[in-house]
């Protein structure tokens, strides 16, 4: 009987040491496993999804056509553009607003020189913001009341030739 008790309190203290073991190691590979979970979502820069196409008009004729990303809600369009280290021509951004209204971007957080082009109610260009300074926090003002913006790499629109007056369609 002795030696079932001994056996007993010996099973019972190696069960203890193997959750103290345990209890000790667990904060340790959380912490790893968080950390490269974050890695994976927060270093990895936001993948570009095609969700419309822009087309740029000057009168009649047809300037260029590009694939973009829109931000329509209040949280995309705080994220706009930021943490892309590079876009090409042929992308952008279309930021939709409820109703026309002065507007005014800035380059916080983002890593790319960009053209930004606002445009009014009836999708003409009302001023354009030129070669916009990477993780600047200038204000970028619209020239005029603009229910869309649309953000493409700096020098697209001298490449273009697009200017106020222009227009779009989406």
């Amino acid at each position: 009987m002795k030696k079932n008790k001994s056996f007993i309190a010996l099973f019972l203290l190696a069960i203890f040491a193997f959750a103290a073991v345990g209890y000790w190691l667990l904060p340790f590979l959380a912490k790893n496993e968080t950390s490269s979970n974050t890695e994976n979502n927060y270093n990895q820069p936001p993948a570009f999804v095609k969700e419309g196409e822009v087309t740029f008009w000057k009168g009649q004729q047809k300037i260029v056509k590009i694939d973009v990303e829109i931000a329509a809600t209040e949280s995309e369009r705080a994220q706009g553009l930021m943490y892309r280290p590079s876009m090409p021509d042929s992308v952008g951004m279309l930021f939709i607003f409820e109703w026309p209204a002065a507007q005014a971007f800035w380059m916080k957080n983002t890593i790319i020189s960009l053209d930004i082009i606002y445009l009014d109610e009836n999708k003409k260009i009302v001023s354009i913001s030129k070669n916009a300074v990477p993780y600047s926090e200038d204000s970028l003002p619209s020239a005029g009341k603009a229910q869309y913006v649309v953000e493409v790499v700096a020098g697209f629109t001298d490449k273009y030739g697009i200017q106020p007056g222009d227009r779009i369609t989406f």
